[in-house]
């Protein structure tokens, strides 16, 4: 009697532990990974470091000028200058020497060259306009003054600032300006279960404003190395900041997580490697002239040379290449939202 009451619950207990589900196995245990768990970012790591060698290094292995404007004083001069250099150089003539000079500080050449009163030849230069261009001029011309049996004196008109004697600082600026737009956006596109939409884009223009006071800070009065005017120089850094942010995001949101290294490449590699602020864009093999002023970093880099040395000439172009990268950036972005029905079924955007 004793023995069939405990055998019972034991039968019970048998029965109960034949029909509950297996526990689910770990995902160690679960089979070998996916191959493109693996290779993806292999992939991505390999492509990334190859462009940026390739970009950083490759541009500047071997530069060769390229149509680089000089303004030439007196037609017969033009015209021997023109033949002797070839495509090197976009002879612009002009009247006199007072006019290449001139137009050399509107930054609508790259250097004047004119003859001087006993036969030499004068050669102005804008050190500001770069050291690989003003060192590319200095070699063809004095090549071609060579080959005339002619002495050259040269004259930087348009000299850097003592805090950058390299004039490597809107290189660095359009660079620190971009990354900090890129972290921003990486973390923006984190946030998207936590924050409506428009809160993320509140959140990417008012801290686009203050990286652009924070660098034009920096740059400007506290370390002397850029002397744009303060207030147009935060303006064209916000603009580089947002262009780079939204720029991120919409990549982000259409492409998924391939769309990070997509902007790494993008902004932060070949845009910053084809500004033209390391190798004067003149000096850039054709398809990177093409890409040069269209892309931020290039665009920036361009505005914060001509406010700071040739009065703000030519920045309406680079000023709008920026707002347009922002503009159709976060519309680009919205509009994907709108079309997934909002936040709640559209979480990448």
């Amino acid at each position: 009697m004793d023995s069939t009451v405990e055998t019972a619950p034991r039968r019970e207990r048998h029965a109960d532990a034949t029909t509950q589900p297996p526990a689910p196995r770990p995902p160690a245990a679960a089979g070998r990974p996916p191959v493109r768990a693996w290779l993806q970012p292999a992939v991505i790591a390999l492509v990334v470091v190859a462009a940026f060698i390739g970009c950083y290094v490759g541009l500047q292995r071997d530069p060769q000028p390229h149509q680089v404007p000089i303004a030439v004083s007196g037609q017969a001069l033009a015209s021997e200058v023109g033949r002797a250099m070839g495509d090197s150089i976009e002879v612009h003539p002009v009247a006199d020497a007072a006019a290449g000079r001139q137009a050399l500080e509107r930054h609508d050449v790259s250097a004047a060259l004119s003859t001087a009163g006993d036969g030499r030849l004068h050669l102005d230069l804008a050190g500001a306009d770069g050291l690989s261009t003003t060192a590319a001029v200095k070699d063809l011309v004095g090549a071609f003054a060579g080959g005339a049996g002619r002495q050259v004196t040269t004259e930087d008109v348009v000299p850097l600032v003592r805090y950058d004697a390299r004039g490597l600082a809107g290189f660095y600026i359009a660079f620190g300006v971009s990354l900090a737009g890129f972290v921003l956006a990486q973390n923006a596109l984190g946030l998207t279960k936590l924050l409506h939409l428009r809160h993320r884009f509140r959140l990417i223009t008012g801290t686009s404003a203050a990286i652009g006071v924070v660098a034009a800070t920096i740059a400007g009065p506290v370390l002397h190395a850029v002397p744009a005017p303060f207030v147009p120089l935060a303006f064209t850094l916000t603009l580089l900041s947002a262009a780079a942010a939204f720029a991120t995001k919409l990549l982000g949101t259409y492409l998924g997580p391939v769309g990070i290294p997509v902007a790494t490449l993008l902004l932060l590699t070949v845009g910053n490697a084809t500004s033209g602020a390391t190798t004067g864009a003149d000096l850039l093999p054709a398809a990177a002239r093409a890409v040069s002023g269209l892309l931020p970093p290039g665009a920036a880099v361009r505005a914060i040379t001509d406010l700071s040395y040739f009065h703000g000439a030519h920045t309406a172009g680079p000023l709008v290449t920026l707002a347009a990268w922002a503009v159709i950036g976060a519309l680009l972005v919205a509009y994907r939202s709108r079309s997934r029905g909002g936040r709640a079924t559209a979480p990448a955007a």
